[in-house]
């Protein structure tokens, strides 16, 4: 990848913060957005706009032709065997509750458990805990070391006949542990227990190939990969998916309505009631391709390096702990300063044109374990350099210089 080029692509990376030129780091939170996804969706508005599938004249017919394309790319993108696979939502959070809704109304009993882990997103928490409280059902979550891998060691023990679903994240969005999850879903699936996988901060920094990992339900984001706001993918094996009842009624997901009965649609529409994101399934789909086109190998050795000097940029700061080291890493850095807040870090990098997250990261049980209220996060994208690392490392200077006591 030409670095000077590549950034050239995102518009918003030319602009300057307190006189400071953008050096953004929390791409774990939302990824900037290259011209083409902009472009994309603009042309929709200006020439494919209409609502989809049931308008017989030819601008619907158009932009119906746009939308289904968008789902034959996400297909191809993680290698589902089929487009009906792939349904959009409008987030990784919303997919994640319409399985837990839909999961748990036809399979989950009293006394039944869902199993998940301890470094989860409160998006792959709550929806499982309000299914448990709704269904008098019981959620166990697999430990975690300092290291901030799971403890793996023991973990078939906790699938028992009264685990119905293991929902797991691919990548932690907090610490940026990788977990192995192919040996997941396998064990799992040999003891008959099916498996979610929350990809979404895996998909922007690696393939992922639904068939190869055999996950029956995987879902992510589009505004994490590139791609707007407004749009996520839950992709199911058609024979889940099938067995599984809508989550939301209304327009699109019905084949016949009457007062007394209503018979459901096909695949996928079934669960995509009312209009449905249709310019930012477009630009999701620029997006996907956009990361297709610059190769996953690239990707992936640049966002290792980066990872790589950042942390040894880190190790060389007085006082500064990394939360989470796990041998397996993407391009997220959790870090803390002795008796300096993280929301203190945030505000003066911020004055030297630095963007990262401070706070939670929506992981409190995580920060519990720690021992931590909140950390400082740094996460790398495609457009970051190397010349992003050390204007943040001059950032945190100035934090040491303002909060270390005089005399």
């Amino acid at each position: 990848m030409s670095l000077p080029d590549l950034r050239s692509d995102f518009p918003i990376l030319a602009q300057r913060f307190h006189n400071q030129p953008l050096i953004y780091l929390d791409n774990a939170a939302t990824t900037q957005k290259p011209q083409s996804v902009i472009d994309a969706i603009q042309n929709y508005y200006e020439s494919q706009n209409a609502n989809i599938h049931r308008g017989v004249y030819a601008l619907s017919e158009r932009a119906t032709v746009a939308f289904e394309q968008a789902r034959t790319t996400v297909q191809h993108f993680i290698n589902a065997s089929d487009p009906k696979e792939c349904l959009f939502v409008k987030s990784t959070t919303e997919a994640i509750n319409l399985v837990a809704y839909s999961f748990g109304e036809r399979y989950v009993q009293p006394g039944d458990e869902i199993l998940i882990s301890a470094m989860e997103h409160h998006a792959n928490i709550v929806p499982w805990q309000m299914m448990c409280e709704r269904k008098g059902a019981k959620l166990i979550v697999i430990p975690m070391n300092q290291q901030g891998e799971l403890e793996l060691k023991d973990w078939e023990k906790l699938l028992t006949p009264k685990t119905k679903l293991l929902a797991i994240t691919h990548v932690s969005n907090a610490i940026g542990t990788i977990n192995p999850i192919e040996k997941l879903i396998k064990t799992a699936h040999q003891a008959k227990v099916p498996v979610l996988v929350d990809a979404a901060q895996s998909v922007p920094h690696f393939k992922v190939d639904v068939q190869a990992l055999d996950c029956d339900f995987l879902t992510f984001s589009g505004h994490k990969t590139y791609g707007p706001t407004g749009i996520g993918v839950l992709y199911g094996k058609t024979k889940w998916l099938e067995e599984l009842p809508p989550y939301q009624g209304g327009g699109d997901m019905i084949r016949q309505v009457s007062f007394s009965k209503t018979t459901f649609n096909d695949l996928p529409y079934k669960f995509e009631a009312g209009t449905p994101p249709i310019a930012q399934a477009i630009g999701l789909a620029a997006a996907l391709n956009y990361l297709n086109e610059l190769g996953w190998d690239n990707i992936l050795e640049h966002e290792k390096q980066l990872l790589r000097q950042a942390t040894e940029a880190l190790k060389t700061l007085p006082h500064c702990r990394i939360i989470g080291q796990a041998s397996q890493k993407v391009g997220v850095i959790s870090f803390v300063l002795e008796n300096i807040h993280p929301h203190d870090i945030g505000s003066v990098v911020d004055q030297y044109g630095v963007a990262l997250r401070a706070g939670h990261h929506c992981a409190m049980p995580l920060m519990e374990y720690f021992g931590v209220p909140a950390t400082a996060r740094i996460s790398f994208g495609i457009y970051n350099t190397v010349q992003d690392i050390e204007g943040l490392m001059k950032a945190l200077d100035q934090v040491k210089t303002i909060f270390t006591p005089k005399g």
